[in-house]
């Protein structure tokens, strides 16, 4: 066993004096250590169950022939930080999550590792650690939230953000408002449309690194807890079998995750993370190779912020698996992929069902034959810009309209809020990317103003900063280059033309190369916006949104 680094032989003396420390005894000394990754915390609501699950995964360890130790993980409520500086600091955690994951499990030598996010940068900084470390892991989500009810409908908290519009644009009264304020969010658990976090909790399902209903079983549930059990034996039965990460992490599981991502409509943000994770794990996939599996993925679900359903909804209509099972139709999973569960992909969907055809659309009925997201190329974004075309009206799939440029998310919500903003209009928002920001905020601010204002119909959002998986419409974000580093975005200028064409995937400024050219000699880099701190560092080290954001050391070769 790994362990025995730290319990076995007369040099490991000290180390077992510590442990002895623990109050461990000397049955528990000869048992496979697994250590639970546990991202609690009581300011996050999609985590404030997590405690329960925790301890649901050590009962399984236990009963298993394990012993379990758990360490922390940090989390921060995308929610909570959206609209201030606080959004600088959400993507770069998932970094911080990955490097200090990898710095427990490590030092303390774990034989295995069950992982136990929930919300927005947990779980693929989680997934980015699974890979580096490499030792037996499973993942056990907390669950999502279940819907509000708000005036006799279902909501989420994108319809909070939307009602914000709506009273600003007199649709709606204060009391109406706080009726949204007291019912959108009515429990614990990520927030209950398919926003990132349930994107990605969902993913892990179709990467094989979580068991099935981990994307989809509310946090309230019971089923919730016996999950997290089974979680716990099942990572003994991996640590016996030796299967690791990087077995079941492949290029065909990234294919797999990339194809139901594409089904179910995923949070743009999966295009950040899946390159990241797949990084770790020595795999490489772009956004090219997402269009190619998008070009042949039918989308099959409309979540909220697309559509009416919720998570809830998507778990009684069969979850993730049964999403998979429709895509067998068409032949477009690789069904050998190894997964958590020890048998392969086939067989564990071989018995799926699609319990609701209005949540799950058939193979032969989709909602659209193309899937839900889509990078789109031009002069404006030489390398891409990422879309969730499964949240886009009709009427938006191809535009032409002036620029409304702003240099940062703070400008462009005063605009929107304050109605300087017309029908047509395409608001440019950048100086927000990865290093521009730094840490590429997200967007649901202006991009929910706009929805609330009755403005979702005819007015795009173009960023090198990101989206929520919460904003729906025609908002392009991941814009590369950014503006930062003297990205095409950087030179775009107050009413010059742009048009978007994500039926044929082109984003183009309406701008001779010459005038181009010009601009381009012309423009001089701005001085960072943070100097020091972790930020400064992270903006020194950061990719471009097309590579997932990653971390490389300035001279490292490109992967």
């Amino acid at each position: 066993m790994k362990s025995d680094a730290v319990k076995t032989g007369v040099q490991q003396a000290p180390h077992r004096s510590l442990f002895n420390a623990l109050g461990f005894t000397q049955e528990e000394m000869k048992r496979p250590l697994v250590g639970i990754v546990s991202s609690y915390n009581e300011i996050v609501p999609g985590h404030m169950n997590v405690d329960k699950i925790v301890e649901a995964v050590r009962t399984g360890v236990t009963m298993a022939g394990g012993v379990a130790r758990v360490f922390p993980a940090i989390a921060v409520c995308d929610g909570i930080a959206m609209g201030h500086e606080g959004m600088k600091y959400s993507l770069v955690t998932r970094d911080l999550i990955a490097d200090s994951t990898e710095c427990m499990a490590k030092a303390h030598q774990f034989d295995a590792l069950v992982m136990v996010p929930n919300c927005d940068k947990n779980v693929p900084g989680l997934l980015m650690a699974a890979a580096r470390i490499n030792v037996p892991t499973i993942f056990v989500s907390g669950g999502p939230m279940l819907a509000g009810r708000v005036f006799g409908r279902k909501r989420s908290l994108s319809s909070m953000f939307e009602a914000v519009g709506e009273f600003s644009a007199g649709k709606i009264t204060q009391e109406q408002l706080q009726e949204y304020e007291r019912k959108v969010c009515p429990t614990c658990g990520s927030c209950s449309g398919m926003y990132t976090a349930n994107s990605m909790n969902c993913l892990t399902e179709a990467l094989g690194m979580g068991l099935g209903g981990n994307g989809t079983i509310p946090a309230v549930y019971s089923d919730r807890l016996r999950l997290a059990k089974e979680a716990g034996m099942k990572v003994m039965e991996l640590l016996e079998k030796d299967i690791r990460p990087r077995d079941i992490m492949t290029y065909d599981a990234f294919m797999n995750a990339l194809t139901v991502d594409m089904a179910l409509g995923c949070s743009t943000n999966s295009m950040l993370h899946l390159p990241a994770i797949a990084h770790e794990a020595g795999v490489e996939i772009n956004v090219d190779i997402a269009n190619e599996v998008s070009a042949k993925t039918p989308n099959l679900c409309h979540l909220a912020p697309a559509g009416p359903t919720y998570m809830e909804d998507l778990n009684e209509a069969g979850g993730v698996y049964a999403v998979m099972k429709e895509l067998t139709k068409k032949d477009l999973l690789n069904l050998s992929c190894m997964t958590v569960t020890g048998k392969t992909v086939g067989e564990n969907i071989e018995n799926s069902v699609n319990l609701d055809p209005e949540v799950i659309r058939p193979a032969e009925n989709p909602f659209s034959e193309t899937g839900g997201l889509a990078a789109l190329k031009g002069n404006l974004a030489p390398d891409s810009g990422i879309v969730k075309r499964s949240a886009v009206v009709p009427e938006m799939m191809v535009h032409e309209g002036p620029a409304r440029v702003y240099d940062c998310e703070e400008d462009a919500i005063s605009a929107i809020l304050g109605g300087e903003i017309n029908a047509g209009d395409v608001v440019v928002i950048r100086y927000e990317g990865p290093k521009g920001g730094p840490g590429m905020r997200e967007m649901l601010n202006p991009t929910s103003a706009i929805a609330g204002m009755g403005l979702g119909s005819s007015v795009a959002l173009i960023t090198d900063g990101r989206f929520s998986g919460a904003s729906r419409g025609a908002s392009i974000g991941h814009v590369s280059p950014e503006a930062a580093v003297g990205g095409p975005i950087a030179l775009v200028k107050e009413g010059d033309i742009i048009s978007i064409d994500i039926p044929n995937l082109k984003l183009e400024l309406k701008v001779s190369d010459e005038e181009l050219a010009k601009r381009r000699a012309e423009w001089k880099p701005r001085k960072p916006k943070i100097t020091e701190g972790y930020l400064a560092r992270y903006a020194a080290l950061v990719t471009s949104g097309n590579r997932g954001a990653i971390l490389q050391i300035p001279g490292e070769d490109k992967v």
